[in-house]
């Protein structure tokens, strides 16, 4: 997603969940995700090029990240672990087909985008889960506003250009992935609550 829409949706899973000084720690995190130099040769932070498990385990990794950082005794490379882990989280959404899949079970008139489940074991475990491969120069041109239009025509329908709900001019599927990505992010953190001690956990929150 832009990086705007992650900071938007971090703050609106999180700002009632941490102090103040850390959520501007996990935010700045978060979006340092999307640097140039994190754009090439890391699928596994965007979920981009079907690299699915690559991207749950860069995310467990974070996660252990977050867990050693909390044993020893400063606390900001936990929210910096946690910053990079919302990210890759939030951009499983976004890049891969699991809105779609999940509105599928939904003939008819579908739920609204608050009622997607994030975490539907059957979904995230399908073989059919995939995520928008990077064709160049193609899905270059995607990003240069006026040339956009003429790369989506010579792209093919399992590209990152076709297939991404980064803004809502992606069309309705986006504010699914919206949803999904900030339930995600909440989902995230009471995972640390479950398995960090009450006073690393404290810690963490910084309240």
């Amino acid at each position: 997603m832009l990086i705007p829409i992650h900071e938007e949706m971090t703050r609106e899973a999180l700002s009632a969940r941490v102090s103040p000084r850390a959520l501007e720690i996990i935010i700045a995190a978060n979006r340092k995700v999307d640097a140039l130099s994190n754009q090439i040769g890391h699928d596994e932070y965007h979920f981009d090029n079907n690299a699915i498990d690559k991207g749950h385990q860069y995310i467990k990794e974070q996660r252990g990240f977050v867990l050693a950082a909390l044993l020893s005794p400063g606390v900001l490379s936990a929210w910096i672990a946690f910053g990079r882990l919302t990210h890759t989280a939030q951009d499983f959404y976004a890049h891969t087909n699991y809105v779609s899949m999940w509105l599928d079970q939904h003939p008819g008139t579908p739920p609204a985008p608050p009622e997607i489940d994030p975490v539907q074991k059957s979904l995230i475990e399908s073989p059919k889960i995939h995520s928008g491969k990077i064709y160049f120069p193609m899905d270059a041109l995607y990003f240069v506003p006026f040339l956009r239009k003429f790369s989506l025509t010579l792209l093919p329908h399992d590209s990152h250009g076709k297939m991404n709900l980064d803004s809502p001019k992606q069309g309705p599927h986006f504010e699914y992935a919206r949803a999904a990505a900030v339930k995600r992010t909440q989902y995230e953190f009471e995972i640390l609550e479950k398995i960090l001690t009450p006073e690393m956990f404290a810690k963490f929150t910084d309240l």
